[in-house]
């Protein structure tokens, strides 16, 4: 079973042709590429699957997502340095489309 977790684009920029972007998972920012949704704005939601955000989702339902995840005690693998890649403060800072 995969599960994708609702974040909030931060930021985006073009990382060797790929959109990238900085993700808020609830305070825990990741590093995400964004090339299947090459239409989300900072401030836009997505819901990411092991990096890869595969769709955007609206506010009410990333609140009620995420919000499920957390009664259930399932967001503990985000404060941890996950498969979602590396800090994006780490990341390139060229190229910056946000």
């Amino acid at each position: 079973m995969c599960l994708g977790i609702p974040g909030r684009v931060v930021e985006t920029w073009r990382d060797h042709e790929i959109l990238m972007g900085k993700v808020d998972f609830g305070g825990v920012l990741k590093r995400v590429c964004l090339e299947h949704v090459p239409q989300v704005q900072p401030g836009e939601y997505v819901l990411v699957h092991v990096g890869f955000a595969l769709s955007q989702i609206d506010e009410a339902e990333a609140h009620k997502v995420f919000a499920f995840l957390e009664g259930m005690d399932q967001l503990d693998e985000l404060a941890v340095n996950s498969a979602m890649g590396p800090d994006p403060d780490e990341g390139p800072a060229e190229g910056k489309a946000s």
